[in-house]
């Protein structure tokens, strides 16, 4: 298993949380300063200028989720952290955002990054702690299933064109 790590500003309703979910059931460790989180992670970053793909699977040691406000990344220097990715084109399934291309809550985040690194297992697991956790792997079977069967992220974004 990879360890998961969530860097949350609890900006949000701790009771919908889905970071908050997942710590409750000891899946994931949130860390409240971004100086705490890891350098040598898979920081899932939605500006990062690469895309997540199963060739990274043989670096890192961990993976974080950014549960923050727009502004506080802004604000931070993500530029130093060299493992900086972005997650392809998938579809919310969270009540919040549903059918919303690129608006994935944390869990399905990271669980989309578990599948394309090879951890389908892991991603259903903290799938399984939300109710809509079935549904967004659903909603994206056929995309999750040609990322994760990429060789690099040329291949994914080859995959997400499709999809575009």
């Amino acid at each position: 298993m990879i360890p998961l790590i969530s860097y949350r500003d609890n900006t949000c309703d701790p009771r919908k949380c889905t970071i908050k979910r997942l710590e409750r059931y000891g899946l994931v460790r949130i860390v409240p300063t971004f100086r705490q989180v890891p350098k040598g992670t898979l920081l899932l970053d939605p500006t990062a200028g690469v895309v997540i793909s199963p060739a990274d699977r043989i670096w890192i040691r961990s993976i974080t989720a950014l549960d923050c406000s727009w502004e506080v990344l802004e604000r931070e220097e993500l530029s130093q952290f060299r493992g900086r990715r972005a997650l392809p084109f998938l579809v919310a399934a969270n009540p919040v955002n549903f059918g919303k291309p690129f608006v994935l809550s944390s869990v399905e985040a990271l669980a989309a990054a578990l599948i394309i690194l090879g951890e389908r297992n892991q991603a259903e697991l903290i799938l399984s702690k939300v109710p809509f956790g079935i549904r967004f792997l659903e909603v994206n079977a056929e995309p999750l299933a040609e990322y994760a069967a990429a060789v690099d992220s040329a291949g994914v974004l080859a995959v997400q064109a499709e999809y575009l």
